[in-house]
Parts: structure tokens; C-alpha cells; sequence
């Protein structure tokens, strides 16, 4: 291994030092470069390879949705809380109806009729089994930058809102679809929901992407990080997150905060579909961070 090493330890030419990872590279090397916006505690954190980073003060940040399966996934865990233990899921399920393959010792053969899916099986009059929607997003002022993970707990998925300014994810993304628009077109503003308890989000559209900026949003959507994102594995976990107990209540989901706007914005109307300002200018890191605020 001495040779390897010493190899980027010598000159290393202009070219490789501009150059990012490919698809192939990130593909070969296994799932390295994870990154995720967490929502725990209702704070905006910033996880990679399960290591947090840094957390906002910010009640809301604007990002633009670049991927997402029609399914909603499903997770359980059988073990006790354990406060800083990691560990997978005991089953899970990506499309939510049958465990994965991969799981050695299922609960049920399908997720419809799993004991864990009754509601009672939880606490109080939840279920065991918790649902969670997977999306790969990307900040909505660095479209051409990093790729995160964001895993929405089910108050922060389903539901419905007579405010079109406030609405959990579903509901928003069939809304922005009624008015004709796609939502990797658009900034999303995602908002803690003060009045909650528990950690949950509220989406509204805040504004369009330019044309270059969608296209750009469009390749981030197809990148290697983006399908991982919305995939769960059995190497899927989270050094950051306490495992917990089976019977855990949808207002305890320990899934990342989601957050609600409170700000009014004018539902979105049809218009030209031509980019509506010039590209903003790729920020460089200090300024992308800046939006991570790392007191505590």
C-alpha cells in the first residue's frame, strides 16, 4: 500500500486537481460521500457519513427537489432506544409493501398485513413500523453543488393544509404538478413547523429556476449521489442517530425535522416557461457554509 499512497503524495497534475469524482469512481467506491440535511431536534444539521458537521439557526432553507421514488418507504426497529448507537433497521421496505430482500428475518411477507403495521403496535395509537419519504435535494442557491439526502417523517409527508403557503410534501408536490410545473423547476422553501412538537416540515414554492439552472438540476437528478439518496440499503445508517424502540409513536419519529413556512408567497400561476433571471454564480464553500451556523 506504500506505493499507492505515496503516489498522491507526489506532484499531482493540474487536470486531476480540477477534476471531480465521476459516477464510475463513486460507484466502484461504495457509498463514501454520503451527505444529508438532518431535521433532529428541529434544527437544519448538516450529516456526512453519518458524522454531523455543522447546524443552522435558520427556522427554514430553500432547496430544489432533484429526486424521489413514488414509493414511500417503511422502517422498523426492534431493539430498545439506545441514546448514540447506530445500527439498521431490523426490516425495512423501499416500496412499502413487501420487506427487502435482503433482510434475513422479515416480520411479515408483505407489509400490508405485518403485525408491526397495526395501529396499537406503536405507542399509544401508532404503528411499530414507521413510514419515511426519501428525497434527494440540492441547495436552491448552489444548484450545481452538493447532493443531500433528505429523509421526511410521515406527519411531514402526509396531510393536508388549507394554507397553500404550509403544506406537507405530498400535498405540495401534487400541487405544484396541478399547476403544470415540475418540481425540480422550482425552489422549495421547507420550514419547521413551529407549532409542533415533534420535528416536521412544511414546503411552498418561493421562486423558478432559471433554464440553465434547471438543466443543471436535471443532471444532478441522474447523478450516482442522487439515486443513492432515495434507496435504502442495509448499510444505510446514521452514526448521528440513536436507534430506536419498536413502538415508537409518529410524534416521536426520530427521521429528520421537517419544517412549515409561515411566510405568505402567491401560489404559483402559469407563465413563460423562460427562465425568469440570469444563473446565479457558483458560490465557492465559505459562502454555501455560511448558511450553517455551528454554535450550539
Amino acid at each position: 500500500m506504500a506505493n499507492e499512497v505515496s503516489l498522491f503524495q507526489q506532484a499531482v497534475p493540474d487536470y486531476a486537481k480540477e477534476a471531480q469524482l465521476d459516477d464510475m469512481t463513486k460507484a466502484l467506491g461504495g457509498n463514501t460521500g454520503l451527505k444529508r440535511i438532518s431535521i433532529r431536534g428541529k434544527r437544519f444539521r448538516l450529516v456526512v457519513n453519518g458524522e454531523e458537521i455543522t447546524k443552522s439557526n435558520a427556522d427554514a432553507m430553500n432547496v430544489v427537489v432533484v429526486n424521489g421514488t413514488r414509493y414511500v418507504s417503511r422502517k422498523f426497529y426492534a431493539g430498545a432506544y439506545v441514546p448514540g448507537e447506530a445500527a439498521p433497521p431490523d426490516c425495512w421496505s423501499n416500496d412499502g409493501e413487501k420487506p427487502d430482500a435482503s433482510i434475513k428475518t422479515p416480520q411479515h411477507s408483505n407489509c400490508q398485513d405485518c403485525p408491526m403495521n397495526i395501529k396499537g403496535s406503536g405507542q399509544g395509537d401508532s404503528r411499530a413500523c414507521r413510514f419515511e419519504k426519501r428525497l434527494a435535494v440540492v441547495l436552491a442557491d448552489d444548484v450545481g453543488g452538493s447532493v443531500y439526502q433528505l429523509l421526511l417523517p410521515s406527519k411531514s409527508y402526509f396531510g393536508k393544509s388549507d394554507n397553500t403557503n404550509a403544506m406537507p410534501f405530498e400535498q405540495y408536490a401534487k400541487y405544484v404538478a396541478s399547476q403544470g410545473y415540475n418540481i425540480n423547476m422550482i425552489a422549495t422553501e421547507m420550514k419547521m413547523d413551529e407549532d409542533s412538537d415533534q420535528p416536521k416540515l412544511t414546503f411552498r414554492a418561493v421562486g423558478f429556476l432559471t433554464r440553465e439552472q434547471w438543466e443543471i438540476a436535471k443532471q444532478q437528478g441522474s447523478s450516482t449521489e442522487a439515486k443513492q439518496a432515495v434507496v435504502m440499503t442495509a448499510y444505510d445508517t446514521d452514526k448521528a442517530k440513536p436507534k430506536l424502540a419498536a413502538p415508537v409513536s409518529e410524534k416521536t419519529e426520530e427521521s429528520e425535522p421537517q419544517e412549515q413556512t409561515e411566510t405568505s408567497v402567491p401560489e404559483p400561476t402559469k407563465r413563460s416557461k423562460k427562465a425568469n433571471s440570469e444563473p446565479t454564480p457558483k458560490p465557492d464553500l465559505a459562502s454555501i457554509m455560511g448558511q450553517w451556523a455551528t454554535d450550539d
